[in-house]
């Protein structure tokens, strides 16, 4: 690459970074995109992985392979440790050493984390799904459980066994208390000798009125219905006071559990608190309407990590809104080269889904409202089609399609360096 050209740093290969980078291709700008992992997750299929479903292999793929014929972008794999504004240079740390790298244009997609909001000690307890290691670590302890209770004669501590918890009645609890569900009962169902795997009793808790808050109420309605088809019991107005080895506390009350899954609450992560900018409670950074990070007109921030808001509402964090974030910044990027003022970044809504289970899903599009096979088939299609990499999507087609029709999960591997059955 020509090395006169501006130079624009994109930190943080997600869906914002990565689209940020793919719409620069034809700019006459030199890229660097640089992540602590050397792959690109399509994290909205994370759960899938969780539940058996999916190998990781076949949500990710290699940064270096996504932005292979991009002349004008490589692929550092590093960890950004702090920004400095003034200097325009960006702090950087691997395994060997540490480096300065300058920039003319920089992009902040760092993503999010899960958040405990203030209970961080829960997190051992209850782990969180926003990367393949949560993932593969959720789908150990959910079979590890079932493992546990073949060989446990105890009936109160096989309830327990069999016992599963879903913290957040999100799209991420909905859908990780709606795969449980069928990996019991459908999947496992005919597996072990001692144990009936159709018995687990899994609940889905929510502190608010109604599961999944940000569709509308009919749509919430459904997919209340549709969890309790599968057997999700769903507690609306539970507020958790705390999480240990036991189980769940909702106030005075106990649920003795084996096995609690997070799914309550992102934050950004801590980079965000050392760029000496205004954030809000969760972290994140408020950024101004072209997308800048206040005070600095060539830094940009996208995604999960930033607090924008449309209409007097904050945008959720969603991949669709983080890409469109990333076209956006590439648009301003070549406005400021060619002499033009930035555009203000608005959000074009397609729509909203949530998966549940087998033939079961909502979807709003539009004033349209779906729910059942039909919001599963297009929630299917989507996922399908922004799945990067022709490979990726065939082996995700083939891997639901054999589990559609023969209830089999091609990815129950327990994997760690130790088993460690719950005690």
């Amino acid at each position: 690459m020509d090395q006169q050209l501006p130079h624009v740093v994109i930190i943080g290969a997600g869906f914002g970074g990565l689209t940020a980078a793919q719409s620069l291709k034809h700019a006459p700008v030199r890229i660097t995109v640089i992540d602590r992992t050397n792959y690109h997750l399509f994290q909205p299929l994370l759960y899938q992985v969780a539940m058996a479903g999916l190998s990781p292999a076949e949500i990710a793929a290699p940064i270096r392979s996504v932005l292979r014929k991009q002349k004008n972008a490589a692929v550092l794999l590093a960890e950004a440790t702090g920004i400095d504004f003034d200097e325009q240079t960006v702090n950087l740390r691997d395994e060997q050493h540490e480096e300065k790298l300058r920039f003319d244009y920089l992009v902040l997609a760092i993503g999010g984390r899960t958040s405990y909001f203030g209970h961080d000690d829960w997190e051992k307890f209850a782990p969180g799904l926003k990367d393949i290691d949560d993932a593969v670590e959720i789908r150990r302890r959910v079979l590890l459980a079932f493992e546990a209770a073949e060989k446990d004669y105890d009936p109160q501590r096989r309830r327990e066994l069999l016992t599963f918890v879903v913290v957040g009645g999100g799209p991420t609890g909905v859908e990780l208390a709606g795969a449980i569900a069928e990996l019991a009962r459908f999947v496992l169902a005919r597996d072990f000798r001692t144990i009936n795997p159709q018995s687990a009793e899994i609940l889905l808790l929510e502190g608010g009125a109604r599961i999944l808050p940000s569709f509308p109420p009919d749509l919430s309605e459904s997919a209340q219905h549709q969890l309790t088809e599968l057997g999700v019991k769903v507690r609306t107005n539970a507020q958790v006071t705390n999480i240990d080895k036991n189980g769940v506390y909702l106030g005075d009350e106990m649920i003795r559990a084996a096995t609690v899954i997070w799914g309550a609450g992102v934050r950004a992560t801590a980079m965000t608190q050392s760029l000496g900018v205004e954030l809000d409670r969760a972290g994140r950074v408020r950024v101004e309407p072209d997308l800048t990070i206040p005070g600095h007109r060539n830094a940009f921030a996208i995604g999960d990590m930033t607090l924008f808001l449309q209409d007097g509402k904050p945008l959720p964090g969603v991949s669709p809104v983080a890409m469109q974030m990333g076209r956006s910044v590439a648009r301003n990027i070549q406005n400021d080269l060619a002499g033009k003022p930035y555009e203000h970044f608005r959000y074009f809504d397609k729509g909203n889904m949530a998966t549940i289970g087998r033939k079961a899903a909502i979807a709003e599009i539009g004033k349209l409202h779906l729910s059942g096979f039909i919001a599963w088939l297009a929630w299917l299609g989507v996922h399908i089609f922004f799945l990067i990499g022709f490979r990726n999507r065939f082996a995700v087609l083939f891997n639901w399609a054999w589990s559609y029709f023969t209830y089999q999960r091609g990815a129950r591997l327990i994997t760690g360096r130790k088993m460690n059955l719950p005690s």
